[in-house]
């Protein structure tokens, strides 16, 4: 545990759930942890029990929120978790009624088509994250993977290796995602949904993902908070080719200040890590750590710097490709909110790429 976990209470201690079991965190709200085949190996995912009207009446089952990736072994793992009915934390034979994808990401959506077709329960989405997760998956241009090295090239990726290691993630996304259900229902900032006996708060967040939704409800004291708030990793913040002159860091700093207002005690179930008591010191850390970043970088920029020379200023260890791609996203948002807020000015240099460099002040 690192020092900014130690200064964060776990009420769980080290407790995981078991492979293919459910464990329960608060009355009706169940924790599954599934595995991931990335550096990052596991998504938490969780369970409400639910009464949910349909057009046949009242069914009586479980809100899934999130799904894990479309692969055998996550498939697997449900159907484990559906057949567990022998235990208070089993699912007790119970359907699952309706599907809430936190955002986009293969890792919260990957199985949302296969979850909402084999139980014919409706997927609920934001826009901003269904729009994106229904182009990814159709490998629309522009947000397909054969955008992502001419992107970067831009910002001083040219090696050949590198290049190659790139192209072959092309079909990365719709590996993980290979379909999208044609319809949903949509999810809004500030919306009340009842899931149960209780009433859940949408929260909306930007700049890690396109309309991330976290849930909050106020009775159980709890904070479902997808990738906003993670209690031992920064939330990654990427400049990608679809949007390439975004500004996440910013978007994604503006949004922890929707979080200031919950209670210190609540509980927040997160999408990696265990869960965790200690918002207001979580996003703390957080603004603390995108603030020395940023420091880090206008630094480097004392001389004209691309994304990719920032890479290894802002992460020290070796990078496979996946990780790459994210590093760089984040290492440009970083030096676009510095753009943005006047600090750097960015220029094309003869070679084409485009490189960021501290301000001059005019006397």
């Amino acid at each position: 545990m690192n020092t900014l976990e130690m200064q964060l209470n776990y009420p769980l201690g080290e407790t995981l759930p078991e492979a293919g079991k459910a464990l329960q965190v608060a009355p009706g709200v169940l924790w599954i942890r599934m595995g991931l085949p990335f550096a990052l190996n596991h998504i938490n995912l969780w369970l409400i029990e639910d009464h949910y009207l349909t057009d046949e009446g009242i069914v009586h089952g479980w809100t899934a929120i999130d799904c894990g990736i479309a692969s055998d072994d996550s498939r697997d793992a449900w159907e484990i978790l559906f057949g567990d009915n022998s235990s208070a934390t089993g699912l007790r034979d119970l359907p699952i009624v309706r599907v809430i994808a936190t955002h986009c990401h293969p890792d919260h959506v990957g199985l949302a088509d296969w979850l909402c077709s084999r139980w014919n329960a409706p997927l609920w989405m934001t826009t901003g994250e269904y729009a994106f997760a229904r182009m990814m998956s159709a490998s629309l241009p522009g947000v397909d993977g054969s955008a992502m090295y001419p992107h970067f090239k831009k910002h001083g990726l040219v090696s050949p290796e590198m290049q190659e290691k790139i192209a072959e993630r092309k079909s990365y996304y719709t590996k993980l995602v290979p379909a999208m259900p044609t319809a949903y229902r949509r999810l809004q900032d500030g919306q009340e949904l009842a899931i149960g006996a209780q009433s859940w708060r949408i929260i909306t967040g930007f700049g890690h993902s396109p309309e991330h939704a976290s849930l909050y409800c106020a009775e159980l004291n709890l904070l479902i908070s997808g990738d906003m708030l993670l209690p031992r990793i920064s939330t990654n913040v990427s400049v990608f080719a679809v949007e390439p002159e975004a500004n996440p860091v910013q978007q994604y700093l503006d949004s922890l200040q929707k979080y200031a207002g919950l209670p210190d005690d609540v509980l927040i179930l997160p999408s990696h890590g265990k869960p965790f008591i200690g918002i207001h010191t979580r996003i703390r850390q957080l603004n603390e750590h995108h603030r020395d970043r940023l420091a880090e970088v206008v630094a480097a920029c004392a001389t004209p710097r691309s994304a990719t020379e920032i890479v290894p200023i802002m992460f020290t260890r070796p990078l496979d490709a996946h990780q790459l791609t994210f590093a760089l996203g984040e290492a440009l948002a970083h030096l676009h909110k510095l753009w943005f807020d006047g600090v750097l000015r960015r220029q094309q240099d003869p070679d084409g790429v485009l490189r960021f460099v501290v301000q001059s002040i005019k006397s």
